[in-house]
């Protein structure tokens, strides 16, 4: 959304707002509760105060912007089906508050569990170097969201972010330097691999959540998604997995012997992508993970090296 300008308002009229646009959620199916995490972030009311209305009799409430811009916003969110979260700017993953807008898909929960499973995935690791150190990599960085957690969970390594939108790399490299890590992680733009040719073999591991939803599909998403998210972080072509295809031919060449490849996937693409890697044949132990919700959702593996050989599979579950 385009910068606003903070605004000073009595708590008698944000509550006179609160109580309309909680109506006006229900009168067309938005869940109600999105006004209250909108004023949360906008108003910096905590919880308390907007469940007792204790704000009501407040002399002076600085919000990030004005009643009618705000107003105006909500109607397109009832209406035009505006995401929440591009209305407030910011979105909740794992513990930060990434900004956003509509030049990168919103971060989504499920996709948290990626940085745990990297994490895990360099304890597992056959070779023996250390993969907690060097070079990873988050191919299509859109927010910064997997970047910003691989910096916050490796500490030790050098973490570069790729994307092919500039606007995207912008909010990215704004998240990066709001949360303290622009000095850990490079940005660059271009096509997947394409701007780090010149450091092939040397990443210890690779990370992406890339377009991989169908064609198709696209236009049945929900209206939130597939009118105001960018498609080009969506479309993964006639099947979903074009994206995906790429990264498992291309990514040996980057990744070291036993580096980490690691992907979020649609439900049902598993078998799909399970066999696309051994057939590739560069990876070994290949793994297919689920989320929280119990849905195969991640697909990792680990690039052969001398001692690793054979295409050996293990299905585990969170």
């Amino acid at each position: 959304m385009a910068e606003q300008q903070p605004q000073v308002v009595s708590g008698l009229q944000l509550w006179q707002w609160r109580n309309q646009a909680i109506q006006a959620a229900i009168a067309t199916a938005v869940p109600p509760l999105e006004v209250d995490w909108l004023l949360q972030e906008i108003a910096g009311l905590d919880r308390l105060a907007l469940r007792l209305e204790s704000f009501k009799d407040w002399d002076a409430i600085a919000i990030a912007m004005s009643l009618v811009d705000l107003e105006q916003l909500w109607q397109r969110r009832l209406h035009d089906r505006l995401p929440v979260q591009y209305i407030a700017g910011v979105t909740p993953w794992r513990k930060f508050k990434l900004a956003v807008s509509s030049a990168v898909l919103i971060p989504r929960p499920e996709t948290e569990c990626i940085i745990d499973l990297a994490v895990a995935a360099i304890a597992q690791s056959p070779t023996k170097k250390p993969l907690d150190q060097g070079h990873w990599v988050d191919l299509g960085t859109g927010s910064g969201a997997i970047a910003i957690g691989l910096a916050d969970a490796l500490p030790e390594t050098t973490i570069h972010a790729v994307d092919y939108s500039a606007a995207a790399l912008e909010i990215a490299q704004t998240n990066a330097k709001n949360l303290g890590f622009a000095d850990r992680i490079h940005f660059h733009q271009g096509s997947w691999w394409e701007p780090l040719i010149t450091m092939k073999g040397q990443f210890s591991g690779m990370v992406s959540n890339p377009p991989y939803i169908p064609t198709e599909t696209v236009a049945t998403l929900e209206p939130e998604v597939m009118q105001h998210e960018p498609h080009l972080a969506l479309d993964g072509g006639a099947d979903g997995l074009d994206d995906i295809r790429y990264l498992v031919e291309v990514s040996p060449s980057y990744l070291q012997p036993g580096g980490v490849w690691l992907i979020e996937m649609m439900a049902g693409q598993a078998g799909a992508v399970r066999e696309i890697l051994q057939n590739q044949g560069s990876y070994c132990n290949i793994q297919i993970h689920t989320d929280l919700e119990g849905i195969e959702r991640f697909a990792l593996a680990y690039v052969k090296g001398n001692r690793e050989q054979g295409t050996g599979e293990r299905v585990l579950d969170r």
